[in-house]
């Protein structure tokens, strides 16, 4: 039995693509159902973010027989009908650990060094547990990676400068709006997402944001942090008369704002610059709304122009943390098969 992975991130495939293989919170309990019953895994974590989607497993089949098996599912899943090449990428032990760790700590992110991956891959491994879908081997390589990644935070300085997604969308509205407290936010969606990047901006100098959620309790609640007003989910349109900047990160399985809807509104606002940030997959915002006069849009594969400013800025640390991780993994190699050796001579 060993752990394999398999996937896409932005490393490989554009949003386009990732969107059509995004996994909703819902949905994750009955896929790792589903792929545990296919017999292709003993074991299984679904990790599903803007930037990846990927399945770790414990499986007994051979590293190509279960690549080909987990891409099929993977595909037959979401119903996907089109060619897939190296856009998919696979691992066998000890690589498939090695990007485990590598992605915990943020060095496999678009931003190098962020954190909201550490969350984002916890939570999806506390779905996983909770449902039992995880065992001895996924449970010690999850651990394992979580204290690997506390560990680089504070021995390495890999998370010097912007380490965020959310961040680096208030650095790029700061290329285009020099002074943001002069201009007003919509931030469209009241998740952890939208909660820190509408910190973010407030850290930047803005001083009015309207919060919009389809849940109102969410807006309200988010709004009450901030100090932020809440606008009715089906009437945020109307705030496109008033704001320069949307930040939008729903889950909407559709585009929730298309071109139609948008030039009137641009003509009520005289035309003046809008500025577009869609970090949503899959995306809220149709990319046609491009096209018009004054306005920006940029979507999460976009903001990978600033990740690469910093990268340049870290590649020291990052050397140090690829020993270290090499260091765990083989560590982590060892304490199993000493483990297993030693189930064996006690049977």
């Amino acid at each position: 039995m060993s752990v394999v992975v398999i996937g896409l991130s932005h490393r490989s495939a554009p949003v386009e693509l990732r969107e059509r293989f995004a996994f909703t919170c819902e949905k994750i309990p009955a896929a790792l159902a589903a792929l545990r019953a296919s017999g292709l895994a003993s074991e299984c974590t679904i990790l599903s973010t803007c930037n990846r989607v990927e399945i770790y497993a414990v499986t007994s089949l051979a590293a190509d027989a279960a690549f080909a098996e987990l891409k099929k599912f993977l595909i037959a899943h979401h119903a996907y009908d089109g060619a897939l090449g190296d856009e998919i990428y696979s691992f066998a032990e000890p690589h498939s650990l090695h990007h485990l760790f590598k992605v915990a700590s943020g060095l496999d992110s678009m931003v190098i060094g962020e954190t909201e991956i550490f969350g984002q891959l916890k939570s999806a491994y506390e779905v996983a547990l909770a449902h039992q879908h995880t065992g001895a081997r996924l449970n010690k390589a999850f651990q394992r990676a979580f204290n690997v990644a506390k560990h680089l935070r504070t021995a390495t300085n890999i998370q010097r400068g912007s380490v965020s997604v959310m961040s680096a969308a208030v650095e790029l509205a700061e290329k285009i709006f020099t002074a943001l407290s002069e201009h007003e936010v919509l931030v469209i969606g009241a998740g952890e997402t939208s909660e820190k990047t509408a910190r973010a901006l407030q850290s930047r100098g803005v001083k009015k944001i309207t919060v919009t959620n389809r849940s109102p309790e969410r807006a309200a609640a988010l709004a009450t942090e901030l100090g932020a007003r809440t606008v009715p989910f089906e009437n945020w349109p109307d705030e496109f008369e008033r704001i320069d900047i949307a930040i939008s990160s729903t889950a909407a399985p559709q585009h929730i704002l298309n071109r139609a809807t948008l030039e009137p509104l641009m003509k009520r606002r005289k035309h003046r610059p809008l500025l577009l940030i869609d970090i949503a997959v899959p995306r809220d915002i149709d990319p046609a709304v491009s096209e018009l006069d004054n306005v920006y849009l940029y979507n999460v594969d976009d903001l990978q122009s600033i990740a690469d400013d910093y990268l340049n800025l870290r590649k020291e640390e990052v050397a140090r943390c690829e020993k270290i991780i090499s260091e765990k993994v083989s560590a982590l190699l060892a304490a199993n098969k000493f483990s297993a050796n030693a189930a064996h001579t006690k049977d």
